[in-house]
């Protein structure tokens, strides 16, 4: 079904793009440095599942209507840079420190969703899928589809171990130095800075 040189090829490429850092990367560590260890995995998971949505999209054409309607993808980009700037606004609000009855940050299943609707939200992320993907199937090869969900899941999986790795690492780091109420407060102010230099990236963008 695959052809396994262009699978070789497609697995070194999905690596170097997944350990380069990127926005879903700055995105995990601001919520492992809000809420521990467990946000920054669950984090990270959200925005495996959101990258898996998108291949299937690619798949069945649907991400193809970007190229088509330029005002879809603007809509999208705007709503996603609202979006972070929503986060933004509540990290920057955030007066709560750990220990102190209730837990910083958001918790495990809201930072599932946070995840994965920021990264559905980008539509950069949905032109690439179409950009990228499709270089590495073989359609001669027949099962098209099998070859698009076998592509989306390799880098669903590979995203997903190296994001939740920072996703931890950047918790555990967290959990140490919030000892106070100064350094929460400033873990705070970092993820808020993070998700706000995320929207204006977002909002200034442009399809290439």
């Amino acid at each position: 079904m695959m052809d396994m040189s262009l699978y070789a090829a497609f697995l070194v490429a999905a690596f170097a793009l997944c350990v380069t850092p990127g926005p879903d990367m700055m995105f995990i560590v601001a919520m492992g440095g809000r809420g521990g260890p467990s946000t920054g995995v669950m984090a990270a998971f959200g925005v495996a599942c959101a990258m898996f949505v998108h291949t299937v999209a690619a798949a069945l054409g649907l991400s193809a209507l970007f190229l088509a309607l330029p005002t879809l993808y603007h809509v999208l980009r705007w709503a996603g840079a609202a979006y972070l700037l929503y986060l933004a606004v509540k990290a920057f609000r955030d007066r709560s420190v750990p220990g102190e009855g209730t837990a910083a940050g958001p918790g495990m299943r809201r930072a599932f969703w946070q995840g994965a609707v920021t990264n559905l939200l980008n539509p950069k992320v949905i032109l690439f899928n179409v950009a990228f993907l499709p270089q590495f199937v073989a359609p001669e090869k027949g099962h098209v589809w099998e070859q698009f969900l076998v592509l989306g899941l390799s880098i669903t999986v590979m995203g997903f171990a190296v994001d939740g790795s920072i996703g931890l690492l950047s918790g555990k780091l967290s959990a140490l130095l919030r000892r106070s109420r100064r350094v929460a407060r400033g873990l705070n102010v970092f993820s808020g800075t993070v998700f706000t230099g995320l929207a204006v990236r977002l909002a200034v963008s442009a399809p290439k």
